[in-house]
């Protein structure tokens, strides 16, 4: 046995909610590669201030979810693990600033406008909302949109609380049911094709056709002019990088042309081998597995983070 056979395999831990297809078959896939690296489920239970982490990279899809796994993470960033994707970052963003980072790259994104919460935790009183504007300038906002408009959370995915609106009365109607979430009133696209891409590593494509409203890919590897396919994938790659993401999924509604990034803030994007279908499954196995094992081995180093969006916004504005 050579002394490099010898050695103990670089581990790379998954954080994990209820999928059940990827997970099981991403492991079995690296760990038989014989690369020097293997995957684990990461399991932890109270962590320590400042605790080493023993992984050199860990894949996270369920910190979105859980806090205590997300403050873990942070921490495991500062020890040196390579986190996908780095929790310092995703955590930052929302459906309002990602607007106006696709408007500063010249990637074109329907016109979104941020909403005050219609409720409240308790405690907030009167005076704690002495720098809001009352009543809200509602038709000045249905106007910059334009109709048919969509209330939608700031925060969030999965088609949760997602109101499609007409008119004003339709809006306050939707607005009375948000509660405490913080909403962004969005222009609709009416679109003639849609698609997901999914964008890993912040260098490797896949843009599928996608039915928003049945929630079903297509394998359609013609379904896009070329010319078309390459201004989304370079968009694909202009919001990763800006964002810092290497595991994202990005949607694009196109009217007259022109593709509108609708949504690419999908940290833990959807990996099911039943709703991608086998291809596209292997795709993201293949492509995911070339990525943890280059970064756990060093071939490959993730962008250096320096938290500052201005150094990235540079030139765009």
């Amino acid at each position: 046995m050579t002394q490099e056979n010898s050695k103990e395999p670089l581990k790379v831990g998954l954080m994990v909610g209820r999928e059940w297809s990827w997970p099981p078959a991403f492991i079995e896939k690296v760990n038989n590669m014989n690369a020097g690296v293997v995957v684990e489920y990461v399991k932890i239970g109270g962590s320590k201030m400042d605790e080493p982490c023993e992984y050199k990279v860990i894949i996270d899809r369920i910190s979105h979810e859980i806090p205590y796994y997300r403050s873990y993470l942070k921490n495991a960033v500062v020890q040196g693990t390579i986190v996908i994707n780095n929790p310092f970052w995703w955590t930052a963003d929302d459906k309002y600033i990602e607007s106006t980072i696709a408007h500063r790259l010249g990637v074109a994104h329907p016109r979104t406008a941020v909403l005050p919460n219609h409720s409240y935790i308790e405690g907030i009183v009167t005076e704690s909302l002495r720098n809001l504007e009352y009543p809200l300038p509602w038709e000045d906002l249905l106007n910059y949109t334009g109709t048919p408009a969509f209330l939608k959370p700031a925060i969030g995915g999965g088609w949760k609380n997602v109101y499609k609106v007409h008119n004003l009365e339709e809006l306050w109607a939707a607005y009375n049911e948000t509660g405490e979430l913080t909403m962004v009133l969005q222009q609709g696209i009416n679109f003639e094709q849609y698609v997901r891409c999914f964008c890993l590593g912040r260098k490797d494509v896949l843009i599928m056709r996608y039915d928003p409203g049945e929630r079903k890919y297509h394998n359609d590897p013609n379904y896009l002019s070329p010319a078309l396919a390459k201004r989304i994938e370079q968009d694909c790659l202009k919001l990763c990088e800006a964002l810092s993401y290497d595991m994202n999924t990005l949607e694009f509604a196109i009217e007259d042309g022109i593709p509108y990034a609708i949504d690419f803030l999908n940290p833990a994007p959807d990996f099911d081998i039943n709703s991608l279908g086998q291809d596209h499954f292997n795709w993201v196995q293949e492509k995911m597995a070339a990525l943890v094992i280059g970064y756990a081995t060093g071939k490959t180093k993730p962008q250096k983070v320096d938290y500052r969006w201005d150094s990235l916004m540079k030139g765009n504005s």
